[in-house]
């Protein structure tokens, strides 16, 4: 309790406090019995701590801050004190304006504020809180230090990129106001063609990237046809169903060739995968196979012995040091020879002199050769333009010819007998083109193997 009152001593001793209570509650707290209670343990702290005066005081201090707007003990005199000069001098009342739907009642009184209305009002004078997120701003330091950036470079006189952008953007076209829509019952508007071209974007290039409008740029490459070759390939003047006989006479040669192109390929295959007689073993083929390597072994002793005497022998030679008068001789021979070889390259030059025509001959037959060479590259390029390109891991194989012979022609449209298909002609066109890889027939695999079953009735007939 020595505790408390000291506290309580401590709080009315506080500037500004203002003791509101009345003695009798005063004399009623000091005369409550005191509680004998165990302060040692933390439990019993806020249980048995009398902080009655603590509340009072921060109670006071709110009440004088909400009648007030702040403690009396720091108001000046003026706001506390008024001076007292007699009764104020009355103005002219005014006639107080007639109200409609309320004649003859309450005639120079003023209109009340209602009771609720007084209730519900705000008659605090405590400022409310200053909302602290409100006035925050989300990377305040980066912005900041950004525009301090921005005013360096400003005072230096350099642009920063951004601005540059804005500046180099083009200015926009003031156009004039849309004309009004006319109505589609009138004769004289003009004709739209919705097949016609589209119109031009006249909104800003940058609004429409940002918005998501602009078209994507179709590239340049994707315009290109991948082959010169047309979509439908005319044929040729003998493969109508009447034609003239050389025209007829020159397709079947063609044909011809093709099936000699495909001949002579298949003979040589079988010419590479047919069988050598002179590589068959006959007996006495077989028979120095197996004695080979057990006869001459004398002879090939004796030869590896000569052999190895001979290597002695070089060895022996070439590890012999030089004398003084050999390396003299080598170092004599090596500068005549280098001056020899100085006299023939300035005798080179001085003869070229004497070769000008020559050379220009020759230097102007290399640059036609070169541009010859440069035409032939070009030609290539524009005939592997109508050739079709390896897309995929099969090569592509050209359709056969569909030609007919000359005792199979018929003289009518009537009794014309139809070849190919139109799908595998359409199908072939577009990989010559290089439209699509070249493909093939995708091969059926059973899971597993058929398993034949003899029905019960079919057994009993048999």
């Amino acid at each position: 309790m020595a505790a408390a009152r000291r506290l309580k001593r401590v709080a009315s001793s506080q500037p500004g406090f203002l003791n509101l209570k009345t003695f009798s509650d005063a004399e009623g707290s000091l005369s409550s019995r005191r509680k004998r209670v165990n302060k040692n343990k933390k439990k019993n702290w806020n249980k048995h701590s009398d902080i009655h005066d603590v509340e009072d005081f921060l109670e006071d201090v709110r009440h004088q801050e909400r009648t007030t707007g702040g403690l009396l003990s720091e108001k000046p005199d003026d706001s506390l004190f008024f001076l007292d000069v007699g009764a104020p001098q009355k103005a002219e009342q005014k006639a107080p304006e007639p109200v409609e739907g309320k004649k003859g009642k309450g005639k120079g009184k003023a209109s009340r504020p209602l009771r609720i209305d007084l209730i519900l009002q705000h008659n605090s004078l405590i400022s409310p809180p200053k909302d602290v997120l409100s006035y925050q701003q989300p990377n305040a330091k980066k912005l900041r230090r950004i525009a301090q950036k921005t005013e360096q470079l400003a005072a230096k006189g350099v642009v920063p990129r951004s601005q540059k952008k804005l500046l180099n953007r083009r200015p926009v076209k003031r156009t004039a106001k849309k004309a009004v829509t006319e109505a589609n019952n009138n004769p004289d508007r003009e004709y739209y063609d919705i097949w016609g071209q589209e119109s031009k974007e006249s909104a800003e290039p940058w609004y429409l990237q940002q918005t998501g409008k602009k078209l994507v740029k179709r590239p340049v490459k994707l315009n290109e046809k991948p082959s010169a070759l047309p979509a439908v390939e005319v044929i040729a003047p003998g493969g109508s169903y009447n034609p003239d006989f050389f025209s007829h006479q020159a397709l079947l040669q063609e044909a011809h060739e093709v099936e000699v192109k495909k001949q002579k390929a298949e003979d040589k295959i079988e010419r590479q995968l047919a069988v050598n007689k002179d590589d068959t073993a006959t007996e006495e083929t077989i028979y120095q196979e197996q004695v080979e390597g057990l006869v001459e072994e004398e002879n090939e002793e004796g030869m590896a012995n000569e052999e190895e005497e001979d290597v002695v022998v070089g060895a022996i030679s070439l590890a012999q040091k030089k004398t003084e008068r050999q390396r003299k001789k080598e170092k004599a021979e090596k500068i005549k020879e280098q001056r020899r070889q100085a006299n023939r390259q300035y005798i080179n030059q001085r003869q070229q002199l004497f070769q000008l025509r020559s050379i220009k001959t020759s230097i102007k037959q290399q640059e036609q050769t070169t541009k010859t060479k440069q035409k032939q590259r070009k030609a290539n390029q524009e005939a592997q333009k109508s050739q079709p390109r390896r897309l995929g891991r099969l090569k592509f194989h050209a359709q056969d010819m569909e030609v007919q012979l000359s005792d199979e022609l018929a003289g009518s449209l009537r009794q014309l007998k139809p070849e190919g298909s139109i799908l595998k002609d359409r199908f072939k066109s577009l990989q010559k083109r290089n439209l699509i890889e070249p493909r093939e027939r995708a091969k059926f695999k059973r899971k597993h193997k058929l398993k034949y079953v003899e029905k019960r009735a079919f057994r009993e007939i048999t």
